[in-house]
């Protein structure tokens, strides 16, 4: 409620103008001249604000809450509305109307420079009949307040149950190193013979990573670079936990 309301308000249930007026700290005539201008309606110029807003509020709908200043700013104009950028910042400051940022997509999957060969031995196939026959591997990214946190996972197909996870600040051989070793761990080191199945990531495809697959005597797969049906869903990887 603005001052000249409150003392209008005052003025209804019978309290003098002229102290009501002084208790809101505005003048006596100021209150006057406002109830004038209220009872003579809205002026074009604030009729014309309205629709203007109204049009704000529709282009900013239209774009998913996307469009800040500038970009409304240019689309009013395309609209034939030719409002200077100080007006639209003053007009969307005050109705609330804000443009969002989507986040920046993250890559999380980096080709290796030199891809060795290396079979796809799943071929989509991602149901194998019993459990410890194939893992698959694969990274996602959390964002949080501080940053992006990167999580690394290894899936046992067979039972659909996660059975490695690592979680860091960067996206180094480690990260995915790590989520094999806690995998290795859950079984008791008894990966002989089970399939490891990833993308074509510089991670998975690093030395030190076929050389950990070598050590746990496992068999290493590979998809297509950053392909996630290739390896699985990564959202499957996450459920699963």
């Amino acid at each position: 409620m603005t001052r000249y309301r409150w003392v209008a308000a005052r003025g209804a249930e019978g309290f003098p103008i002229t102290m009501a007026a002084k208790v809101a700290e505005v003048s006596r005539q100021a209150f006057y001249d406002w109830r004038q201008r209220t009872a003579a309606g809205p002026t074009a110029a604030e009729l014309a604000e309205v629709e203007l807003v109204e049009l704000m509020r529709e282009i900013h709908a239209e774009h998913d809450g996307t469009y800040g200043v500038p970009r409304m700013t240019v689309e009013l104009a395309r609209r034939g509305q030719h409002v200077n950028r100080k007006r639209v910042e003053r007009l969307m400051r005050a109705h609330g109307i804000v443009g969002v940022h989507k986040p920046a997509k993250v890559r999380t999957t980096i080709p290796a420079e030199e891809n060795p060969p290396m079979p796809d031995l799943i071929g989509r196939r991602f149901a194998p009949a019993a459990p410890d026959v194939a893992w698959c591997g694969d990274i996602t990214y959390i964002p949080t307040g501080e940053g992006w946190l990167y999580l690394a996972s290894v899936l046992d197909l067979g039972s659909r149950r996660l059975v490695g996870y690592s979680m860091a600040e960067h996206m180094r051989t480690e990260l995915v190193a790590d989520a094999l070793t806690m995998a290795a761990g859950a079984r008791g080191g008894q990966t002989a013979g089970i399939i490891f199945h990833g993308d074509r990531g510089s991670q998975y495809m690093s030395g030190d990573y076929r050389a950990q697959i070598a050590e746990l005597e496992m068999v290493q797969s590979v998809g297509r670079t950053g392909v996630c049906w290739d390896c699985d869903d990564p959202g499957v990887l996450l459920r699963s936990a």
